[in-house]
């Protein structure tokens, strides 16, 4: 299957990219910068999805669209309103007008779980306002979808717009973790590659026209996950708490009573949490030297 992967280049988009080229699909990288992590059989495209003509290219002949592009940062969407309506909302507007003219039979679309809840601000609602354009596209074109609402992923080839990024760089790298919260927050970590892997298993006839939930197996709480990374640096690691923010993260549940209903999807084998940070710390360490220097934005608590 021909198929297009739109942020192909980023975090996640990167190992669902992964995931569907090792289940045999013919990937198209579509991103605004080059791929890091780009496979030989991986064709890679450079693109903004606000170019119509570009995307139109991109889309030619596809049977799949994961659309994966955008902004992603809550913080970020929430000093940027213009940009995330622009990026988030004009952009899947792009995305599936192309779509329809290039008779996509499958559109994938990375939303949030934040569209359960009052919190997330602007970012919230962006994907709330693409998952209805999405919906009204599959009853006026006959455009079918599934949308995937993400909980907290964390893994290798992640930044600083990544929480669990974050904490693994401070404790290394500075001997402290500044958290902006009370360390009660529960959140449901899942590694990407099980996210990518889930990602593609949705393709199957039963997801078509369906919300997906993708979140971790069990919950935790932050405080439980930052003593975990301490434990694993053995060494001399200060957890600051800076208390309640007041601001668009969720503590304990993102869900508010709304009827937005999903399914919650799990993989059988899944990749353990101590596995998983370790790899990341393994990552972080083998940065180049001038990186170390740069200072990790304040660790977001998504």
């Amino acid at each position: 299957m021909k198929t297009v992967v739109l942020g192909g280049s980023g975090f996640l988009g990167s190992h669902a990219a992964d995931a569907l080229t090792a289940r045999g699909h013919d990937v198209t990288i579509f991103d605004l910068k080059p791929s890091l992590y780009a496979q030989p059989s991986q064709r890679v495209v450079a693109g903004d999805i606000l170019d119509a003509e570009a995307l139109a290219r991109a889309l030619d002949g596809a049977q799949a669209v994961y659309h994966f592009a955008g902004l992603a940062d809550l913080d970020d969407a929430g000093t940027r309103p213009l940009d995330t309506v622009e990026q988030n909302i004009l952009g899947t507007c792009q995305v599936l007008d192309a779509a329809v003219q290039a008779g996509v039979q499958r559109v994938v679309f990375a939303s949030t779980i934040y569209v359960y809840s009052n919190l997330g601000g602007f970012y919230r609602c962006s994907k709330l306002a693409a998952e209805l354009y999405i919906e009204e596209y599959q009853r006026r074109h006959g455009l079918d979808f599934t949308i995937l609402r993400f909980g907290t992923v964390y893994g290798p080839r992640a930044d600083e717009r990544n929480s669990v990024w974050c904490y693994l760089r401070q404790g290394l790298r500075e001997g402290r973790i500044v958290f902006p919260g009370t360390g009660e927050e529960i959140r449901e970590y899942v590694h990407a590659r099980d996210a990518a892997t889930l990602s593609v298993d949705i393709l199957a006839p039963e997801y078509r026209n369906r919300h997906v939930i993708i979140t971790g197996h069990h919950p935790m709480r932050v405080t439980d996950l930052l003593r975990m990374i301490t434990e694993m640096l053995q060494k001399d690691v200060r957890i600051e708490f800076a208390g309640a923010q007041g601001n668009a993260h969720y503590a304990v549940t993102p869900y508010s009573f709304t009827p937005k209903i999903g399914n919650k999807l799990v993989s059988n084998e899944y990749v353990d949490m101590g596995q998983g940070l370790l790899e990341c710390l393994h990552e972080i360490a083998q940065e180049a030297p001038d990186a170390v220097g740069r200072t990790a934005r304040r660790a977001r608590s998504r």
